[in-house]
């Protein structure tokens, strides 16, 4: 079907090929059933009556035969009146047989000649004399022409019998044909509308399924890349439209990321001044200060810190766009990866009490990527379980086996509050934090959204999974380096296991 028709034309289409199917096997059916009837009153109006008539003409001369026996045997006139009666009622059923043929319906020819025989005896009511006497031998008929006539009618009856019998079998067929072209057209129509039904709806829901995955791309990714146009029908306009909404969100992207780049940039310069001129007057350098003006100027430089950091985060968020990333990919030590992001932050975890465990096999084999990148993932996975754990919870780093695509896993287990479902679609967007933590938390919502972005870039997957009150996962795939490349020493193996153990006691 041509894919420039709308759905309505294409809907149309398919309507009018099934009901044309209908109506042509109504068609078929109504000729079918035309013939049956004409069949039937033939067998009616001709075969019936030609028995009728028959039967009538074979009892008309066995009652001339009777009467004439008994007229001779007794002389009363009453047996000369039946005998005339049948006679005549013998003349008038055959003349009707043969009104058949002249009306169309042809007949044996066997009536044919009974008639041509029955013309050489005249008329009962011809035969009187002026007196009117009748002369008794022109009236009757022999025995034996009776006879013949007899026989000839019974050979006009078969004959009879044969055209209703092969009209039966012709009714029979017609109606099996009937049948026959009834289901035909019953299964092609059905088939026609089941075809129909599976190419539109295949048509329409291709076109809506890439639409939605489009569209979670967008609110979970805030990008998609663009659809298929497959017809140019009202779908596919939809999808030329969500094309152009979905170009014009990753411009305006762009120039959000460009613009949030350029200010940090520009920001940052005239920052930094203020911040060594606050260092400057903190150290006297310009002289001696009171202990309010130090306060005042050490409230001045946690400000400026701060204003840094997000400064950093914003950079650090437009440098690691998704595609932007220069990554060297290098074999990276899983077990010195994770302990190493883990060190970095024990003293955070020790002010509020938290401990932090690893659960990494000896066996771990070696990831493929880029190792400040890796440890910038773990930094804030880690850093958020810290930021959002209670006093004395426990976070957990755990390294996983190989999934199907050759990709080790990752997760960092908390047992903090945990993270409304209605908030863990949206946790990877930029700048989303949920009103939970907004108001009593600093941040600006890039950590998780610069995580997925490494992540990606190296091959992998991330995702969250989480319960109110029960605590937060965060895992994630990367992939491993060659079986040739990981090759490690059993040594090396060996204190891996022992430095491993060792560290899990001592938490405990």
């Amino acid at each position: 079907m041509d894919p420039s028709y709308g759905i309505t034309g294409k809907l149309l289409i398919w309507f009018f090929a099934i009901v044309s199917i209908f109506y042509a096997t109504i068609l078929v059916l109504y000729i079918n059933f035309q013939q049956v009837v004409q069949i039937s009153e033939r067998i009616v109006s001709k075969n019936y009556a030609i028995s009728d008539y028959s039967k009538r003409m074979l009892e008309n001369l066995l009652s001339m035969e009777e009467n004439e026996k008994k007229y001779h045997l007794l002389r009363k006139e009453d047996y000369l009146g039946f005998f005339t009666n049948a006679r005549n009622e013998f003349e008038a059923s055959l003349i009707r047989i043969l009104a058949l043929d002249s009306q169309g319906d042809a007949v044996s020819s066997h009536w044919k000649d009974v008639y041509e025989a029955y013309r050489k005896y005249p008329r009962p009511n011809s035969t009187a004399n002026s007196r009117g006497e009748v002369a008794l031998e022109d009236i009757w008929i022999p025995e034996k022409v009776i006879n013949t006539w007899i026989q000839k009618i019974s050979m006009a009856r078969l004959d009879n019998q044969s055209e209703v019998e092969n009209a039966t079998r012709e009714l029979n067929r017609r109606g099996v044909s009937s049948v026959h072209n009834a289901l035909i057209g019953l299964g092609i129509s059905s088939l026609v509308g089941l075809l129909g039904v599976v190419y539109l709806a295949y048509s329409m829901i291709r076109p809506l399924k890439e639409l939605m995955r489009g569209i979670r791309s967008i609110s979970k990714e805030r990008q998609s890349e663009p659809l298929k146009i497959h017809s140019k029908d009202e779908l596919g306009e939809l999808a030329s439209a969500f094309n152009e909404m979905a170009d014009r969100l990753r411009q305006e992207e762009q120039l959000r990321s460009d613009f949030i780049s350029m200010l940090s940039h520009e920001i940052r310069t005239p920052l930094t001044s203020i911040r060594e001129s606050v260092n400057m007057i903190e150290e006297e350098v310009m002289g001696p200060i009171n202990d309010r003006q130090r306060k005042f100027l050490e409230i001045a430089g946690t400000e400026i810190g701060r204003i840094c950091d997000l400064l950093n985060h914003l950079m650090q968020a437009s440098r690691l766009e998704p595609g932007a990333l220069k990554l060297s990919s290098e074999p990276v030590d899983v077990y010195a990866l994770v302990t190493a992001s883990i060190d970095s932050l024990r003293p955070t975890a020790e002010a509020k009490n938290i401990g932090i465990t690893s659960e990494i096999a000896p066996e771990t084999p070696d990831v493929l990527g880029d190792a400040q990148y890796l440890q910038q993932v773990f930094l804030n996975l880690i850093g958020n379980a810290i930021k959002f754990s209670d006093p004395k919870a426990e976070i957990r780093v755990r390294v996983g086996a190989l999934d199907k695509h050759n990709r080790l896993t990752f997760k960092v287990v908390d047992t903090g509050p945990g993270i409304l479902e209605e908030d863990q679609s949206k946790l990877f967007n930029k700048f989303y934090r949920s009103a939970k933590v907004r108001d009593h938390l600093d941040g600006v919502g890039l950590g998780l959204s610069i995580t997925k972005n490494i992540v990606e870039a190296h091959g992998g997957t991330i995702w969250v999974e989480s319960q109110v009150g029960k605590g937060t996962t965060f895992g994630f795939t990367l992939p491993v380096v060659s079986a040739e490349a990981i090759a490690m020493r059993p040594k090396e193996r060996q204190i891996r296991s022992t430095v491993s153990s060792f560290l899990s006691k001592s938490s405990e």
